[in-house]
């Protein structure tokens, strides 16, 4: 979508954010070498996770590690090595990684034009519930699940739903004219990023034409509503906070 000059389509407040990709600047990030890295979403607006957009060359490089933070990345397009905790896969388009907190992922050997989006938040530790396992997949060998039984919207869960992880990652299609049942409204947070075809999304008061590239916050409590339109299907990558009781 183009905007006049001197305007933008990025939208940023309190509860939350369209991020367009006409107005991102290149960030110099530890860990990540021979990449154009873009911080999409951080605690920086008040959001409790960092998105990233990293698009590689041919020599490019990246390692997260630390104690306390856990990380998914998914390829959008291309393919690079992931290796987590000694164990390395080729991933493609489609494909995804997540490493626990406390072990080391590193990206590398992508191809030229690589385009990754990662997610990373704070482990929320519960006592007697033993910590995630490192994951490799790709999308294309997970089916999808018709949302509320609706056959034109496919949702796809990459990460295990199980009381060990607190992070969710899926995959949401649409077909042309398909929606959201009804205007979400709960607890969990969203990153989110358009991945292909285009339609409209309701975020509290607000109305927002949103085509590939385009990211979203979504704050906790935020009323969330999206509607495909075009052509050919839309479809998006999320992350959700799950798993953990408001309590602690």
């Amino acid at each position: 979508m183009k905007t006049a000059f001197g305007e933008t389509r990025t939208r940023v407040g309190n509860r939350h954010a369209l991020i367009a990709p006409d107005g991102l600047v290149p960030s110099l990030l530890p860990g990540i070498s021979g990449a154009v890295a873009n911080v999409i979403i951080s605690p920086a607006m008040g959001a409790n996770l960092t998105q990233l957009l990293l698009t590689f060359d041919e020599n490019g490089h990246a390692e997260f590690i630390s104690e306390d933070v856990e990380t998914c990345a998914y390829i959008m397009e291309g393919g690079c090595v992931a290796e987590v905790d000694g164990t390395s896969e080729p991933l493609e388009t489609g494909g995804f990684v997540f490493a626990p907190a406390g072990k080391k992922l590193e990206l590398s050997r992508p191809a030229r034009g690589t385009r990754i989006t990662v997610f990373q938040k704070y482990y929320d530790e519960v006592e007697d519930v033993p910590g995630p396992a490192p994951v490799f997949g790709n999308a294309k060998n997970i089916e999808g699940v018709p949302f509320l039984g609706d056959p034109d919207a496919l949702l796809k869960t990459l990460l295990p739903d199980t009381p060990s992880f607190d992070m969710a990652v899926n995959l949401f299609t649409y077909k042309s004219g398909a929606r959201l049942p009804f205007v979400e409204t709960h607890v969990m947070e969203h990153g989110l990023i358009m991945l292909e075809g285009e339609g409209v999304y309701r975020l509290e008061d607000s109305w927002y034409p949103v085509t590939a590239g385009d990211a979203i916050w979504m704050a906790p409590y935020c009323p969330q509503w999206f509607v495909a339109m075009g052509k050919g299907p839309a479809s998006y990558l999320y992350y959700k906070d799950i798993n953990r009781s408001p309590m602690e």
